[in-house]
């Protein structure tokens, strides 16, 4: 499959950015002389089915995608799902005088048949994307895919069967975690990823977009590494004319995205979005208690449900914070785009279609790519470790705060060779200047954290900038400077 998929890329001029661990493991998949059940899930926009379609070339035995979710017709939701699954079939060579199946026992009756009409001893690739929207109320749908699977599919060792879709815990509760029939039964998962900084500035150079690495990492801090909002970015604009194009110009393509990047994923995206929108307004997140206070719901399995779907899906990190105790863990919004938003799309009634180009030096601008910078590193600490020369060493990453003295440090890693990386984090257009307030600042740092940790460990000043800093008396204090470029290193 390998040696097809690189001849088609030559022929075609294709080239797959990025993802380079997922296709050799589709590569062993498909060579494994085995049934496969592989489930490959990840965010809105993350590129699962790009992937599957460019590596297979859309050669399948049989494809099917769901339909998305629609509130208007709730009543009849199954009928419409089966009606398009049997349309797929029929398409794929289900001959035309067998009869659309009444539910999803039969139709997975049906694609039975088709596949052994297909049988030939080769391998044979069956792709059924955005499974969960097939999973509607009272459908006994994963009943009837079950037992598809373990009378038939597992035993098939010509089959490769690859599931696919956006609602990661949806995967996980059924599939995955699953401690029913298809316990054990999904042979690999796929967790599709956002890009790395080196990633989106791969995939930016495919598409002719001439950006500077400092420009690339705004990018970064607007859309994330999710390929599909990247490839929007227009190589005769610069990137302040790409922001107005796609978020302040009438109809502006990325006005209403926030709202779709929920709707057709979580089962409640309304109250989803409600606790995206508060843990935005609390940089360092909220405890598990503070969210309940706030959304006004009571602690159970429904809030554990929307906390659980958000960190699946990368929105939010679950954190302890440094020198705290479990029951201090807190809920931290990371989603660059859900951040950048928040902050200036919505209820910009105010901002005219220029706003990005006419305001980007402002101080608004300013101070959020400061926080979004910060962001940016606490998304890419492998590359900050490998900077730091300990890929190899077992850490712990977390923030740190004290209310009573007003001190806060949004990137601590804690090395298991008894040495404290504390990390200084700023976004410059030039090199960073240490001033003595911020020195005395730092030192002050040291001495609250050194009462608060064991007498073995020892604190590393570490300053991870743009372009590195100007030597003068202060600058010492660092162990070590990251620049823009580490971030980069994969």
């Amino acid at each position: 499959m390998k040696i097809l998929k690189l001849c088609l890329e030559r022929k075609c001029g294709l080239k797959m950015i990025g993802r380079k661990k997922e296709i050799d493991e589709l590569d062993r998949l498909y060579n494994s002389r085995k049934a496969e059940l592989v489930a490959v899930y990840g965010r809105r926009r993350i590129g699962k089915t790009y992937l599957i379609n460019h590596y297979f070339n859309n050669n399948f035995a049989f494809k099917h995608t769901g339909l998305a979710p629609d509130e208007n017709s709730e009543n009849n939701q199954l009928e419409r799902q089966l009606i398009q699954f049997y349309s797929s079939l029929l398409y794929y060579g289900l001959p035309k005088n067998i009869k659309k199946p009444n539910d999803w026992f039969e139709a997975f009756d049906l694609l039975k048949i088709l596949i052994e009409s297909k049988n030939n001893g080769q391998r044979l690739v069956v792709f059924i994307d955005e499974l969960p929207w097939l999973d509607t109320k009272k459908s006994e749908f994963i009943k009837a895919f079950e037992l598809f699977w373990n009378n038939y599919g597992c035993a098939n060792d010509n089959l490769m069967l690859i599931i696919c879709g956006s609602a990661n815990s949806w995967f996980l509760n059924n599939l995955i975690n699953n401690h029913g029939g298809l316990y054990g039964r999904v042979t690999y998962e796929i967790k599709l990823s956002p890009f790395s900084l080196m990633e989106c500035e791969e995939l930016l150079k495919s598409n002719n977009v001439n950006y500077s690495r400092y420009d690339i990492v705004q990018a970064y801090m607007i859309f994330g590494g999710i390929p599909y909002y990247l490839n929007y970015i227009n190589k005769a604009y610069s990137l302040a004319m790409n922001i107005d194009e796609l978020f302040f110009k009438k109809g502006a393509i990325f006005k209403t995205e926030f709202d779709r990047l929920f709707a057709s994923v979580f089962s409640n995206p309304l109250k989803i979005k409600e606790i995206v929108k508060l843990l935005y307004k609390n940089n360092l997140g909220l405890t598990r208690k503070e969210l309940i206070d706030k959304l006004n719901i009571s602690d159970g399995g429904t809030l554990s449900k929307y906390l659980n779907s958000l960190i699946a899906s990368d929105f939010v990190i679950k954190y302890t914070p440094f020198t705290f105790k479990k029951k201090d863990e807190r809920y931290k919004l990371i989603d660059p785009f859900c951040i950048f938003f928040l902050t200036f799309v919505e209820n910009n009634i105010n901002y005219n279609e220029n706003y990005w180009s006419q305001n980007s030096t402002s101080q608004k601008l300013s101070l959020w790519r400061g926080y979004a910078y910060e962001n940016v590193c606490f998304n890419h600490v492998k590359q900050v470790k490998f900077a730091l020369g300990i890929s190899g060493v077992i850490t712990e990453e977390s923030a740190f705060y004290n209310k009573e003295d007003g001190y806060q440090i949004d990137l601590i890693i804690s090395r298991n060779d008894n040495i404290i990386n504390l990390c200084e984090i700023k976004f410059y257009t030039g090199e960073y200047l240490l001033n003595k307030s911020s020195y005395l600042k730092i030192l002050n740092i040291n001495n609250l954290l050194g009462e608060k940790i064991s007498k073995r460990k020892v604190i590393h000043n570490t300053l991870i900038t743009t372009y590195g800093i100007k030597r003068n008396e202060y600058s010492d204090v660092f162990t070590k400077v990251i620049t823009l470029d580490d971030l980069f290193a994969f």
